[in-house]
């Protein structure tokens, strides 16, 4: 008879104290990010791909980035002007709302800005995107791609399982109608998204959008996320401050 493996017994002592550890490890670097660098931006990021992340980190390897718990990051910063590591920092901590992540650097406001302007990425749209086209595959060979590219016959199977009326046709799949696979503001099934890859269709763009700065230095903070009118004012008044 085989041996009963006995249970083992976790501590919620043991995981507690080291998700404590974790969030004091974030605001002891937040703050020494604090001294380190002359600005701090706060950045929300649309259709997030942990490879585009990846490739802007590897783009301002001197900067710093965090991108974790609100809380956290507002609590290293300090929530008010009595408990702020820095003068006015703590509307940093108010802009931290939603999706979004810090960028310390000592680049200057106009570096950033036009860099991040500039950057984006297409990829390819998951479920509970909303489509930004419509898309009809028509009758006949199944093709895809600018060169028309053929399928091969062994993704027959996996293209009818995901609604496509498809026929292996002398090796070569086929449809006898035209095959709407979305329309123009469709909310993407995970069907669709997984047709619009295999069609090599990208709806989706990674991009990065600054929220809000803070210069170190002359304690100002800028919110980007002004209604327009204010902001093209406060803009560049704003822009020569920090330099």
């Amino acid at each position: 008879m085989p041996r009963a493996k006995r249970v083992q017994v976790v501590s919620l002592t043991k995981v507690k104290s080291r998700g404590r550890e974790g969030r004091a490890n974030t605001m002891e670097s937040v703050k020494d990010a604090v001294n380190t660098y002359d600005y701090i931006w706060v950045f929300s990021v649309h259709n997030m791909r942990n490879q585009y992340l990846k490739e802007v980190r590897n783009q301002f390897k001197t900067s710093r980035f965090f991108f974790g718990s609100n809380r956290v990051m507002a609590k290293a910063l300090g929530n008010t002007s009595e408990e702020e590591v820095a003068e006015n920092i703590h509307k940093v901590s108010e802009a931290l709302k939603g999706e979004v992540g810090l960028l310390f650097t000592n680049q200057t406001v106009g570096d950033i800005r036009s860099w991040f302007d500039k950057f984006s990425a297409d990829d390819y749209a998951r479920a509970g995107c909303i489509a930004t086209e419509r898309v009809v595959i028509p009758a006949g060979e199944v093709v895809r791609g600018f060169t028309k590219e053929s399928f091969p016959n062994n993704m027959e199977p996996q293209l009818r399982q995901l609604g496509m009326p498809t026929l292996l046709r002398q090796g070569k799949i086929t449809i006898d109608y035209d095959y709407v696979i979305c329309n123009d503001g469709d909310v993407l099934t995970p069907q669709q998204s997984h047709l619009l890859k295999h069609f090599w269709i990208k709806m989706a763009v990674f991009k990065i959008a600054l929220m809000a700065c803070y210069h170190k230095n002359s304690a100002e903070f800028v919110n980007y996320e002004e209604p327009s009118d204010k902001k093209e004012e406060k803009d560049e008044a704003s822009d020569e401050n920090m330099e």
